[in-house]
This record gives C-alpha cells, structure tokens and sequence, in this order.
C-alpha cells in the first residue's frame, strides 16, 4: 500500500447492474464523490474532502484489485468471488443483486439421476464453482470455459449441461433448459483487502456499521 493512499479510503466498484446499485447504498452513509457514473472516462474518481478514492472496474477485475491493494475495499457478486477464489475478506452481505448458481440441462435429454452425468460436459463461466460442486459428488467432468451466453452449450452440442447463475430461470424456461441442481445462493458483497481492514480497520469498521444499519432500516 503506497504511504500516500494511507489518507485515502479507494473503493472498487463494478461496472454493470450492480454499480449504481452500489453506489447508491454508499450515497446513503455519505460516501460520494462528484460525477461518480458507470459511463465515466475518468476511472479513478476522487472525493478530496472525504478522503475517498472509486474505482470502476471490469466485474471480474474486482476481487484481483481488492487482494493486491489497489482498493482497499470492494462490492462483488458472491458468484464472482468463488470463482475468483481470491485471499480478501468477505465483510458484509449487501442484499441486492441476488440469484443463485445451478446446473441445467435440456428438458428432453434430462437423465435420472445427477450421477448420470459423470465424465460428461459442462458448459460454464463459472469452471471453479463447477469443478468444487460436481467434485463433492464424485463426478469427473469437462468443464468448457465460456464467457457468452452459457445457455448455447446444449444447445449447438457444444456441453450436455450448463452451470450459471439464474435470477429467474425465464432464460432457462425459453431455451427449454430445466434446473437439476441447486449449488449456491449469490448476492453482493462487501470484500476488504486484508492489510487494509487492519491499517484503516477504524475506518472501515464504522462504514461497515453504517452500511449494516441502513441494511436492517430498509427491511424493517
């Protein structure tokens, strides 16, 4: 962490649904910063008065900006952190953005049982998430690594099943693509770089009670 930053609180935040999202949580406990927009060429905004530092990040860039310190904290899909697989602590669960991972399958080549797709292959964003869930089951699998939309793997035979997260399943519902097996509840969360959270633990503690007491107020 360079000496200079010690001042300064640097937040990463991602591009996409959950940026304004989260961007507007952190509006209702103060931390802002003029022309703070997903669309901003600037990405590195800063808040000299408060001391703040936001960084928008491509999603999956997140957790890697977090673990090596370049933010000292960070908002990120759950989904995306097991995937990372990266050394940051996990802080708080924020509540938005919520959906789950699953397998899928096409409804008219659905097998009897989970066991029945052993040695077979799995299309996915997710190769590490898949890889731990269908290890915990015995099964050996072909993890094909896609970054497009996971639902043409059976489709153009390219994967005899999927894992992706699902919000809804109506994607799922109009590629006549069935859920066989439920493998993790997502949502965002706040993450913290582990030299960080010691060196500006005041700092980030008292964001983190802010942030749980605007939490608790919006469910009430």
């Amino acid at each position: 962490m360079i000496k200079d930053d010690m001042q300064y609180l640097t937040i990463a935040l991602p591009k996409g649904k959950l940026f304004y999202l989260a961007k507007d949580l952190f509006a209702k406990v103060g931390f802002v910063a003029d022309n703070l927009e997903e669309k901003s060429r600037k990405l590195v905004i800063t808040n000299e008065e408060l001391k703040l530092k936001f960084i928008i990040a491509k999603t999956a860039d997140v957790p890697t900006y977090v673990e090596h310190g370049a933010a000292d904290i960070g908002v990120i899909g759950k989904d995306v952190l097991m995937e990372a697989q990266k050394d940051v602590y996990e802080l708080l669960d924020l509540g938005f953005g919520r959906c789950h991972l699953m397998m899928a399958v096409p409804k008219d080549k659905k097998r009897a049982k989970l066991t029945d797709y052993t040695h077979t292959r799995v299309a996915t964003k997710f190769p590490n998430v898949a890889k731990q869930f269908f290890t915990s089951k015995g099964m050996q699998m072909e993890y094909i690594k896609m970054n497009g939309s996971i639902e043409l793997g059976p489709i153009v035979g390219l994967s005899e099943s999927i894992v992706d997260i699902v919000e809804t399943g109506t994607t799922l519902r109009e590629n006549n693509l069935e859920e066989i097996a439920f493998i993790a509840e997502a949502s965002a969360r706040l993450i913290a770089n582990r030299a960080s959270f010691k060196l500006k633990f005041d700092r980030i503690s008292k964001l983190v009670k802010a942030l749980e007491m605007e939490l608790e107020g919006a469910n009430e």
